[in-house]
């Protein structure tokens, strides 16, 4: 299994497989996101592959502002992984996640941060065995006006 920087030539791939993390967003739409996001010295993508088949990416961003549980700033925030089912519990998402904090550290970042939905245990259960402590549990609200 390697991890590689994803580069403006994955965006398809990228595209592809966060349809499946959030089956809400068609591919093209996403797609359009992440072709900025490629080129963004704020954000950066990568692929986990296995004998050159994508199986998994993770998203990171710079955070500049205020990001729950923190100190400082930036932060180095994980946006979103996803690795195939097939893929999962082979370290994968741990190599993802790994590159993803070495290029906030590489940007000075001296925390690094994620979120997961109240009621997504197989993301708490991530989040926790791989080294991040739970900051705050928050429920959001909205209203149309």
């Amino acid at each position: 299994m390697t991890v590689k920087k994803a580069t403006d030539k994955d965006i398809e791939t990228l595209a592809a497989l966060a349809a499946k993390l959030w089956p809400g967003h068609r591919p093209e739409e996403l797609a359009e996101e992440f072709a900025g996001l490629t080129e963004s010295e704020n954000a950066a993508c990568f692929l986990a592959c296995e004998q050159g088949r994508a199986v998994g990416f993770a998203q990171c961003q710079l955070r500049h502002d205020y990001v729950e549980g923190t100190k400082t700033s930036p932060v180095g925030y994980l946006e979103g992984i996803f690795v195939e089912a097939a893929y999962r519990r082979k370290g994968c998402a741990r190599r993802l996640l790994a590159a993803c904090e070495a290029w906030a550290r590489e940007r000075g970042c001296a925390e690094f941060a994620s979120d997961c939905e109240l009621d997504n245990a197989g993301s708490l259960r991530f989040h926790l065995h791989t080294g991040f402590a739970e900051a705050n549990r928050i429920i959001c609200f909205k209203k149309d006006l």
